[in-house]
C-alpha cells in the first residue's frame, strides 16, 4: 500500500496556525497592562535617543543655508549645495580626503595584522602567568586617553627624547617624528597600533579558544610541529573571524582618529596630518563657519553610513554574520 506524503500538507497547516495566532493576538492594551514595567524601563533610553540622536539631525539643515546665529536656521538664506561645493572646490579638499583615507587604512591594516599576530603568539605560550601579564600590559593602553598618552609621547619622540637619543647613539641622525610631514602619518599609525593591538587581539583569542583541542592533538600525532599546527589548525580555525573583522573594519575607512590627531597635529604637518574631523573642528568651531563645517561633517557621515552598510553586507555574504 502506498504511503501518502505529508509534506504538501505542511505549508497549509503552518499558514492556518499563523492565521489562528494573528486572530488570537492580544490587543496592545492587554500587552501594556501585562508588561508596562518593561516599557517604563525603556522610556529613559528612548528619551535619550530622541534628544541626543534624532533631534540633533535637524542641525544638518545648517549645511544647506548660509547660517547666521542671529537669524537662526529658518531665517538664514538657503544656498543649496554651495557649502559642499566650497569644500570640494577648495585647495585643501584633496589633501584632507587623502590624509584621512591613508591614515585610516594604515591603522586598519596594521592594527588588524598586529592584533592577529599577537593573538597567535599568546595562544602558543603555555606559561599562564606570563600570558596574563602580557595580555594585561598590552591591553592597558586602550583604556588611556590620547591626552595622557600624547603628553608622554611628545617627550619621548621629540628631538631630545629617549628614542632619538638611542638613534643618535647608534650613529644615525635624529628623526622629527612629530614635525616632519613625511613621517607624521606613519607615526600616528604606529602609535594607534601600539595603543590598540592588545585590545584588538581579544576577539582573536576568544576565537582561538573555541578551536577543539583534539584538533591540535590529532595534528601533533600526525607529526605536525608548532608552525604546521599554526598554519593548518589555528589560522584556518579563525579564518571566519578574520574575514568578519576585515569586512566590519570597512565602516571605519573615514575614521582616522580625531582625538589622536588633534593632540599631536601642528601647523608644520597640516599638509599630511589634517583629516576630515580636525578640519570640521577647525573650520566649524574655531573660525565660526558653521555651514561649511556641517557640510563636511555631513559628507563624512553619509559616506560612513554607506560604508557601514556595505561592511555588514560583506560580512553577511562572506562571513555569515548578521545582526538582524
Amino acid at each position: 500500500m502506498a504511503v501518502r506524503s505529508s509534506v504538501p500538507e505542511t505549508a497549509p497547516a503552518a499558514a492556518a496556525l499563523s492565521e489562528a495566532y494573528e486572530e488570537r493576538k492580544p490587543p496592545f492594551r492587554t500587552v501594556w497592562r501585562q508588561h508596562w514595567m518593561i516599557y517604563a524601563m525603556l522610556a529613559p533610553a528612548a528619551v535619550l535617543l530622541i534628544l541626543f540622536h534624532l533631534y540633533p539631525l535637524w542641525g544638518l539643515s545648517i549645511a544647506f543655508v548660509k547660517y547666521s546665529a542671529f537669524k537662526g536656521v529658518m531665517g538664514s538664506p538657503f544656498v543649496g549645495l554651495d557649502n559642499f561645493r566650497r569644500f570640494f572646490e577648495g585647495p585643501d579638499a584633496f589633501n584632507i580626503i587623502r590624509n584621512t583615507l591613508g591614515i585610516a587604512l594604515g591603522k586598519i591594516i596594521l592594527g588588524q595584522a598586529a592584533g592577529l599576530a599577537f593573538a597567535l603568539t599568546i595562544n602558543e605560550i603555555r606559561h599562564t602567568l606570563f600570558k596574563r601579564v602580557a595580555q594585561t600590559t598590552t591591553t592597558l593602553p586602550h583604556f588611556l586617553s590620547w591626552v595622557l598618552i600624547g603628553g608622554v609621547m611628545v617627550e619621548i619622540l621629540n628631538r631630545s627624547g629617549i628614542v632619538n637619543r638611542g638613534i643618535e647613539a647608534l650613529g644615525y641622525t635624529s628623526i622629527s617624528f612629530l614635525g616632519d610631514p613625511g613621517i607624521f602619518p606613519y607615526t600616528m599609525i604606529l602609535l594607534e597600533t601600539w595603543k590598540e593591538f592588545g585590545w584588538g587581539a581579544v576577539i582573536y583569542l576568544a576565537a582561538l579558544a573555541g578551536i577543539n583541542p583534539e584538533t591540535y592533538e590529532a595534528a601533533a600525532v600526525d607529526g605536525a610541529g608548532r608552525w604546521a599546527r599554526l598554519r593548518h589548525v589555528s589560522i584556518p580555525g579563525i579564518t571566519p573571524i578574520i574575514a568578519l573583522l576585515a569586512c566590519l573594519s570597512l565602516g571605519y575607512v573615514l575614521n582616522a582618529g580625531f582625538e589622536q590627531i588633534l593632540v599631536f597635529i601642528n601647523p608644520i604637518v597640516f599638509s599630511t596630518g589634517d583629516i576630515l574631523d580636525t578640519y570640521v573642528y577647525r573650520v566649524g568651531l574655531l573660525t565660526g563657519e558653521f555651514s561649511l563645517g556641517t557640510a563636511v561633517g555631513m559628507f563624512r557621515s553619509v559616506v560612513g553610513f554607506v560604508l557601514v552598510w556595505l561592511s555588514y553586507w560583506l560580512a553577511d555574504r562572506y562571513a555569515n554574520y548578521r545582526i538582524f
